[in-house]
């Protein structure tokens, strides 16, 4: 049987601000950020981690957050140099670092890709400077531009860039000029996403004035036409990218990969046998640090991780279906067989349910959305419920 592929993700907590349409696990970063024991805590966690994937090679790792491009070169270099004790990194693996452009030097980028960082995800979400403000974003419209000349200057000749749409009051004109922007850089990869209102933000609780959604559609249509004539193709809901330039690491979480999680309300899925198990760690950095430190210093048995839930043959099911249906070319039924462990049976009846509704075409070796079914995602992964 083919082993499951294995990420890591590293979760960095702190951000220098809160954006209002944030639903991440992020915190305001404080005056004298406990770097150091942060670090030692993700050190702890990924050693506690290694018995429930013994002997697995590791694939991708991703550095998300928050803001983890606050962490000092010296801060990069000690958590690197750790990991790679405990888990051996190739030289030519992909491992992502997101970066805020309100925090980019040129040194320590530089020390970065020395420190073995290979991807930058740059967050730049719109260059233009009045919807810069509404977002409450930390970086002007210069910033952005000047991170990506930093990113090839750093040697970095692979690098996403995030863009979002339908934001508040904007208009198609101004949406297109963004991706046009974005695009005059020439980024392998491009995130192109729409602003949603999530619950627990400062948006969903003071809505701003946004797009309709016809207006959303035209973003869309002229917007994927635009990125086409560039030589982008989506692969995915919201990724888009140069041949052979998919980001590896969220491919993984799409295609129902396992991922070990660690930092400060990290999420992972870990497979051993036909068992499939999602994790959680604490969501609080300073209870995270002292679970992993304290806890451990006292010889204390308990577990670092907070939520620990073995999935039914249901939630198997759904999971596969909500992140393989998000691929534009679909999720291969052969996939289901050596991920999910169940037989092609256990779909059945949501295949059915959403091809009846036109949402799912079903060939002889994958599942993958209708036309129809694009448009509406989230019913289409209802079915599976």
């Amino acid at each position: 049987m083919t082993p499951v592929p294995l990420s890591l993700y590293i979760h960095f907590p702190w951000c220098l601000h809160k954006c209002p349409y944030c639903d991440f696990n992020s915190h305001q970063v404080p005056k004298d950020t406990p770097e150091d024991r942060y670090i030692q805590a993700l050190l702890r966690d990924l050693e506690q981690e290694l018995p429930a994937i013994w002997g697995r090679p590791l694939h991708t790792v991703f550095i998300g957050g928050g803001t983890p491009s606050l962490i000092s070169s010296k801060g990069m270099r000690t958590l690197m140099q750790g990991i790679n004790a405990l888990l051996p990194m190739r030289p030519t693996m992909e491992i992502t670092l997101e970066a805020n452009p309100g925090t980019f030097e040129q040194e320590r980028f530089d020390a970065y890709r020395q420190a073995g960082i290979t991807r930058l995800s740059i967050g730049i979400q719109s260059y233009n400077p009045q919807q810069l403000q509404k977002l409450e974003r930390v970086h002007n419209s210069q910033e952005a531009h000047q991170a990506a000349k930093i990113a090839k200057q750093a040697g970095f000749d692979n690098f996403n860039l995030d863009l979002m749409f339908g934001l508040p009051q904007q208009t198609l004109v101004q949406a297109l000029d963004d991706l046009q922007q974005a695009i005059d850089h020439q980024p392998p990869h491009l995130s192109w996403y729409q602003l949603t209102l999530e619950p627990n933000t400062l948006f969903h609780h003071h809505p701003p004035n946004l797009p309709d959604n016809d207006d959303i559609a035209d973003f869309q249509d002229v917007g994927i036409e635009l990125l086409s004539q560039n030589g982008y193709s989506q692969y995915e809901v919201s990724a888009y990218a140069q041949p052979h330039k998919h980001c590896a690491h969220n491919r993984n979480y799409w295609e129902f990969g396992d991922y070990i999680g660690i930092g400060a309300g990290a999420h992972g899925k870990i497979t051993t046998g036909n068992r499939i198990v999602r994790t959680m760690k604490p969501k609080h950095p300073e209870t995270y640090i002292d679970a992993c430190i304290n806890g451990i210093k006292n010889g204390e048995k308990t577990t670092i991780r907070s939520v620990e839930t073995e999935l039914s043959d249901k939630d198997k099911c759904f999971e596969f279906m909500l992140n393989g249906l998000r691929l534009k070319n679909g999720i291969s039924k052969n996939l289901f067989l050596q991920r999910a462990f169940l037989p092609l049976d256990a779909l059945i009846e949501g295949v059915d349910k959403a091809k009846a509704k036109g949402l799912l075409l079903e060939t002889e070796s994958h599942y993958q959305l209708t036309p129809k079914g694009w448009n509406f995602l989230n019913e289409a992964v209802e079915c599976f419920l």
